[in-house]
């Protein structure tokens, strides 16, 4: 009865041999007020969110010359091995995966710049990957991100939210381009976007009832509904993996040192900068991961995670790997630890051989998880100091650049330099951050040279 009044820490628990395994203890479970179901489940919620990015990042590689089936490999691995090292080093419950708009950059910009050489595209990503864990393995990265102003942070998570709540959209058909107003109302009369509806009822019903896995039930209660209906073909039979040889170890490395590649080097990096910043700081502040103030512990770990996964994501045949803002979706399920990260890494595996089973999950039914983990976001905003406007302007451009620009970076970018401006027009040099100065200069050169 005594040794149960003693605290629960790591020291206490090996001392008295109480209950708690290798992994409790590992994790440091109980610490974190979760349990391994509750991180399970978080890992399948994160996965089920993310799961697009193994057939859409090839499809759009794909268009830069590179194999199909190599990239589908590659992706699954470098999400695999990210995450896993997200998990394992830094213990936070964040995965991750090659980055949308920067396989865009890579097919779309540099690619064909490059006269559909990728090999020396990958060998950019590479640099920018080693140049990142370098900087990682310093104090200024971790500086960095530490000295954003708390406003900003709380910016950076709501307009992440806005981001997830326009994709969830348009993955879900409620919205869609328009020729004069550029977004217009979707076709409701398409069955997927109206179980994409359903779908998101059905969460905020399981959330409110405080049902545990209201995410992954909602998720899964969609895909047997298309499936049922026959919106969805269920795909059950494994496949044979494809070879991923025609993309490993294909960088070329000599290539991209070339000097007229140095913007293209720190374009990747840059972006990857600012897309983890924004990432680590929303994730963080809805998982309530950040010390009072507003720091994220273990950051550099989870640095050296982040840019670990890009080096060995270029080389095994993929662009630029980063953490994931979906892992949101798990941090709302409950994941609180890396153990919530080491479940979306095997679950990335298991998807090299049962890629038809992840397939059966239609996008449609995760839409409504990205859409609810956005309105959860959105409550970050009530942090800001809506007092002073040189702090609440700055913030308030974040929140609208980032949907409206359909990028992470760029709003990041053009809220730190209206910090930059609006406190040097208010002549509060006290104030004034030159971290955040330094990034907006960085992300001016971009805009100008990039």
């Amino acid at each position: 009865m005594a040794s149960s009044k003693k605290p629960a820490n790591k020291k206490t628990r090996a001392e008295a041999g109480v209950q708690g395994d290798e992994v409790d203890r590992f994790f440091g479970l109980a610490e974190a007020g979760t349990t391994k179901g509750r991180e399970v489940r978080a890992g399948l919620a994160t996965f089920l969110t993310m799961a697009y990015i193994i057939f859409l990042n090839p499809a759009i590689l794909s268009q830069a010359g590179m194999d199909f089936g190599a990239v589908f490999v590659a992706t699954c691995l470098a999400a695999a091995v990210g995450s896993a090292l997200m998990g394992l080093l830094a213990n936070y419950p964040i995965a991750l995966a090659p980055g949308m708009g920067l396989n865009a950059y890579f097919a779309y910009t540099v690619v064909p710049a490059l006269g559909g050489n990728w090999q020396i595209a990958l060998g950019c990503v590479f640099v920018s990957g080693v140049l990142f864990l370098a900087l990682s393995l310093t104090p200024f990265r971790e500086w960095l991100i530490n000295a954003i102003p708390k406003d900003l942070k709380l910016g950076i998570a709501a307009g992440i939210g806005l981001f997830l709540a326009i994709i969830g959209l348009q993955n879900a058909g409620i919205i869609q381009d328009h020729p004069t107003t550029l977004v217009t109302l979707g076709d409701f009369s398409e069955p997927g976007t109206l179980l994409a509806c359903v779908g998101f009822l059905l969460i905020v019903y399981f959330y409110v009832r405080r049902i545990s896995g209201a995410l992954l039930f909602g998720i899964g209660a969609i895909t047997l509904l298309a499936i049922f209906t026959g919106q969805q073909a269920p795909m059950l039979h494994p496949i044979t993996p494809p070879e991923i040889a025609p993309t490993f170890l294909q960088l070329n490395i000599e290539g991209a040192l070339a000097p007229a590649l140095i913007g293209v080097i720190f374009t990747f990096l840059l972006i990857d900068i600012l897309d983890t910043a924004g990432t680590l700081i929303a994730v963080g502040h809805q998982g309530h991961l950040l010390d009072e103030k507003g720091r994220l512990p273990r950051l550099r770990r989870a640095l050296i995670a982040d840019s670990g996964a890009t080096v060995i994501g270029a080389a095994l045949g993929t662009s630029t790997t980063t953490s994931y803002i979906e892992s949101a979706a798990g941090i709302q399920e409950g994941g609180r630890t890396g153990l919530a990260a080491l479940v979306v890494a095997m679950l990335f595996v298991l998807a090299i051989a049962l890629a038809p089973v992840a397939k059966s999950v239609p996008i449609f039914a995760t839409a409504p998880a990205l859409v609810f983990v956005a309105c959860m976001m959105l409550a970050s905003l009530k942090g800001v100091n809506w007092d002073d406007a040189s702090d609440y302007i700055p913030a308030a451009v974040i929140v609208i650049a980032m949907p409206l620009t359909f990028s992470i970076s760029t709003g990041i970018g053009l809220g730190f330099v209206t910090h930059c401006v609006v406190k040097a027009a208010a002549r509060r040099f006290d104030e004034f951050n030159w971290a955040v100065a330094l990034i907006a200069a960085l992300f001016l050169a971009m805009l100008a040279f990039g």
